[in-house]
């Protein structure tokens, strides 16, 4: 496997981008996220490819969240610069969202935090049968920004999204099936064939007609309007959750595998 953090393969009307940090779970790091990014606005621009995979490297993970400890290298100064008004993770989803064609996520693997986020982006997820996915931030005194929270409700409704936010738990494989957060599971030797037979079945038809219900079908999902003030609210509350004690703490839990000790403040 190539050594770059994101490998971009295309056969036909098909393109891979191969999440490349086995290292790391394939975890995004903001450089991984930068190149999501470059990778689809190139595929945009040649209009080429009429449908996107994403998977991880390997069979255990599709991706283990946010790598909080990376930073960002070799990044030109178009993204720098959107770098300013909007963070790595932001940048990412809003791409996988807004590439005018479909985007199938294979769940090769864990989908635990960010990495969750990634695939619920996209607008199919086809799982293997012994995947696990997540939303860890309330074990790790996190609160989730709204742009996140909205997309997992458009998937899930309120109902489920309140238990994957509220509990943190890690839902196996039948379960995620259960809740939505997948459309198939299949034996993971099927998995290439059956998210490539969707890809391909995809890529074959119309492009005008798929494009534009893509491109209506997100004008729908946009028409979920919040206010400014509530956007203000909504960010003050992530700011003080990342200012609290209860972060620091989640975070040091984490990293010696014990059990937090939250105190709310």
């Amino acid at each position: 496997m190539d050594s770059d953090v994101l490998v971009v393969k295309k056969k036909g009307l098909v393109a891979t981008l191969v999440l490349n940090r086995p290292e790391k779970r394939n975890s995004l790091s903001p450089e991984l996220l930068v190149r999501i990014h470059q990778a689809l606005e190139e595929l945009r621009r040649k209009d080429e490819v009429r449908c996107v995979v994403i998977r991880g490297t390997g069979n255990k993970a599709f991706s283990s969240g946010y790598d909080i400890g990376s930073i960002p290298t070799n990044v030109d100064p178009e993204i720098a610069e959107k770098l300013k008004v909007q963070n790595p993770l932001e940048l990412a989803m809003s791409s996988v969202i807004n590439y005018p064609y479909p985007v199938i996520a294979m769940l090769n693997g864990y989908a635990f935090g960010a990495g969750c986020e990634l695939a619920v982006c996209c607008d199919m997820r086809v799982a293997a049968d012994h995947i696990r996915m997540g939303m860890p931030p309330a074990k790790l005194g996190v609160v989730y920004p709204l742009e996140g929270l909205v997309r997992f409700v458009q998937i899930l409704g309120l109902p489920l999204t309140r238990e994957l936010f509220y509990t943190g738990r890690y839902y196996d494989a039948p379960r995620v099936k259960e809740m939505g957060l997948v459309n198939y599971l299949v034996p993971r030797e099927e998995l290439e064939a059956v998210t490539y037979g969707f890809a391909e079945e995809i890529a074959a038809n119309a492009p005008l007609s798929v494009k534009g219900t893509k491109r209506i079908l997100s004008i729908l999902a946009g028409s979920f309007v919040i206010s400014e003030q509530d956007r203000r609210e909504a960010e003050k509350i992530v700011a003080e959750a990342f200012n609290s004690e209860d972060l620091k703490e989640g975070q040091a839990a984490f990293l010696e595998k014990r059990s937090p000790l939250f105190t709310g403040k």
